[in-house]
């Protein structure tokens, strides 16, 4: 990329409000491949330091938003005893936008709409600096985990399937 200047984002925006230090990493988008393995591979970084964005309904009524690993499936049932709600399913994707202001591929953990309850996959702190979505597709936002978590207030758990389990390469 050029020395062209990054449109800040809302999420930059927020997190420069906050005084938290992070940088706007920007990638070619492919509307095909919004997969986090496609981000991972266009940024050159390991794809368990690169989180996805997941907004589930939980019952009986309310949303809370998982960020894990983009080597990993949300885990509903293990999602659902730490959120504390009886079942989670994934939001369907024409009401991403309307909840969270965020479309498919440009969700971010940072500045939805409202606040929602929130969790990291435990993994999120092994690293130094993790990559979320920075609100929009084709920019990331590398951050420190812990500063991320503690601004966001989420919690920290196990939410995800073990990805060494998780292969669907057919």
């Amino acid at each position: 990329m050029s020395n062209e200047k990054i449109q800040k984002t809302n999420a930059a925006r927020l997190l420069d409000k906050a005084g938290i230090s992070y940088s706007l990493i920007p990638y070619n988008v492919d509307p095909d491949n919004l997969a986090a393995e496609h981000v991972a591979e266009e940024l050159g970084e390991d794809i368990r330091a690169v989180f996805k964005t997941i907004v589930l309904h939980t019952y009986p009524s309310g949303h809370a938003v998982c960020v894990l690993p983009g080597n990993c499936e949300i885990d509903l049932k293990k999602a659902a005893r730490v959120i504390g709600a009886k079942k989670v399913e994934l939001i369907p994707m024409k009401e991403l936008l309307p909840l969270t202001g965020y479309i498919r591929g440009g969700c971010s953990p940072i500045g939805m709409k409202k606040p929602f309850p929130t969790f990291f996959h435990s993994s999120a702190t092994d690293f130094n600096t993790i990559f979320v979505s920075a609100g929009i597709r084709g920019l990331q936002i590398a951050v420190s985990p812990s500063d991320l978590i503690n601004y966001v207030g989420a919690k920290v758990a196990d939410i995800a399937t073990d990805p060494s389990t998780n292969h669907i390469d057919q």
